[in-house]
């Protein structure tokens, strides 16, 4: 819903947005419900829906405003350069790190993904996603800095890589953090 809100209509909206990612990152979409929300908070239904219609309707704002945040932070990670050999690298890095940070976004963009309802929502930024490593890796090809091959295969294969290195988070003793994830395919 698009409202006009006063400064305590946006704090008040900000901590539904908050309650609700930990709610649905903790327990799932289905086992969370409107209540549970609302309940957390300390105040009644009314005050969610006059921000949202809908549980649906307020996961589909969280995944959206989540994979708007993720894609200005690997664009603002690729902007230093104009080599696709540098640019990859560091795209991988910056989604790496961004869902280290943000465990319950990317929790919650896992169970999208795999979703009737919400995964067409994520696959709108995984093709995106590889649309750009396509491009990345033909101009490597073109320029002759990589090997001819199918770009859209490797880049699918990049996009599964790097998924899998932001699902593991940091282990209990210390290893495995964003930086240690990040760095990985250094080593491959």
């Amino acid at each position: 819903m698009d409202r006009r809100l006063t400064p305590r209509g946006e704090e008040r909206r900000s901590q539904l947005l908050e309650v609700a990612t930990a709610r649905f990152a903790e327990r799932g979409y289905q086992a969370t419900s409107i209540s549970d929300i609302v309940g957390a908070m300390g105040v009644g239904k009314g005050v969610f829906y006059w921000y949202f219609q809908s549980k649906e309707e307020l996961f589909g704002y969280i995944l959206t405003a989540g994979m708007t945040e993720l894609r200005r932070t690997q664009l603002a990670a690729v902007s230093h350069s104009d080599d696709p050999l540098v640019r990859i690298p560091a795209a991988i890095r910056a989604s790496v790190r961004w869902s280290a940070e943000h465990r319950e976004l990317a929790s919650m963009f896992e169970f999208a993904h795999r979703d009737a309802t919400f995964g067409p929502l994520t696959s709108r930024l995984r093709e995106l996603l590889i649309d750009d490593a396509v491009a990345e890796l033909t101009s490597a090809m073109d320029a002759g800095r990589l090997p001819r091959g199918n770009a859209d295969a490797q880049a699918r294969a990049m996009l599964a890589v790097t998924d899998a290195l932001a699902t593991q988070g940091p282990r209990d003793d210390g290893r495995g953090g964003p930086e240690q994830l990040a760095g990985f395919h250094d080593a491959v």
